[in-house]
């Protein structure tokens, strides 16, 4: 039993590191890595490493070739303009179901995420930048009070923090044009005006991400 524990483990925190790599774009989408690599840099053998690689295959992050390695899967351009659509019509949702609202809470969370944020950029750490990004539209996502939504728009953060730091790592835009963008996003939210949140949203999300969203 020992044995078996001592092997979950070692397969899930070799899951959870190469996973983890994989988001903050540590591990980039094209590059071929194989188990020894990974095995040697996290110090345990070839078994749980093996193991990890078969879950994330399964998850989509990763494509196994026999005998020459794992392929770290790109964010494909569709993939990408999908999950800005999804976030674009959840958070505009949300903060319209806002307007009527009384902000004041959501107004004083939104002025913290963004002190935080300049507090993360001081540092330069795109990583923590990139989930306080995250966390700074979830905020008024979750004020919004549809738990559905939530629940959805959640299922996309990891897909959101890959993109996120994709976007800071090939210098889409600096952090401190990110919190600007962010501050007008807060402003026009704490000012209930949804209308022109969508349209602000859609140039902040279209330049971060190098994406032409079309339709919205």
């Amino acid at each position: 039993m020992h044995l078996v524990s001592k092997t979950y483990s070692s397969a899930e925190l070799a899951y959870r590191e190469v996973k983890e790599r994989i988001l903050t774009g540590a591990l980039p989408g094209g590059e071929l890595i194989s188990e020894g690599e990974i095995a040697g840099a996290l110090g345990m053998s070839r078994t749980p490493v093996r193991e990890a690689f078969l879950r994330l295959e399964a998850e989509g992050w990763m494509k196994l070739y026999p005998k020459r390695g794992a392929l770290v899967v790109p964010v494909p351009v569709a993939e990408a303009e999908h999950v800005v659509h999804a976030r674009y019509v959840v958070e505009v949702a949300a903060v319209r179901a806002l307007a009527a609202a009384d902000r004041t809470a959501l107004t004083a969370e939104l002025h913290s995420s963004l002190h935080r944020q300049r507090e993360v950029a001081a540092t330069g750490d795109r990583e923590a930048f990139a989930s306080a990004d995250t966390d700074f539209h979830r905020a008024y996502v979750v004020a919004g009070g549809n738990p559905l939504l939530t629940g959805f728009y959640d299922s996309l953060r990891e897909r959101q923090r890959r993109m996120n730091s994709l976007a800071l790592r090939r210098g889409n835009s600096e952090m401190g044009q990110i919190i600007d963008q962010h501050a007008d996003l807060a402003d026009l939210v704490t000012a209930g005006e949804p209308e022109r949140f969508a349209e602000a949203l859609v140039a902040h999300l279209s330049g971060v991400h190098r994406l032409e969203l079309r339709g919205l």
